[in-house]
C-alpha cells in the first residue's frame, strides 16, 4: 500500500492545464492601426483585418461590452 490508498486524484482533475491560453514567448507582436473613433494612429497586437473598427485604448473604453 502507498500514497494513492486513499482513492481519487490528488491533482485535482484540472484537465485544461495551467497555460490559460496565454502565450509565454515575450512581448507581443504590435501592429499600427487607425483608430476608428478618433483617427488617431495606435497599436493593436493583432493584425487588423479591415473589416472591423479598431480602436485606441481611450476609444475602446467607451465602445468595450458590458462584463456581467
Amino acid at each position: 500500500m502507498g500514497f494513492n490508498d486513499r482513492g481519487g486524484n490528488s491533482r485535482g482533475g484540472n484537465s485544461r492545464g495551467g497555460g490559460g491560453g496565454f502565450r509565454s514567448s515575450g512581448p507581443r507582436e504590435m501592429h499600427k492601426a487607425t483608430c476608428s473613433d478618433c483617427k488617431q494612429e495606435t497599436e493593436v497586437p493583432f493584425v487588423p483585418s479591415g473589416d472591423r473598427p479598431v480602436y485606441c485604448r481611450d476609444c475602446y473604453q467607451k465602445h468595450k461590452p458590458a462584463r456581467y
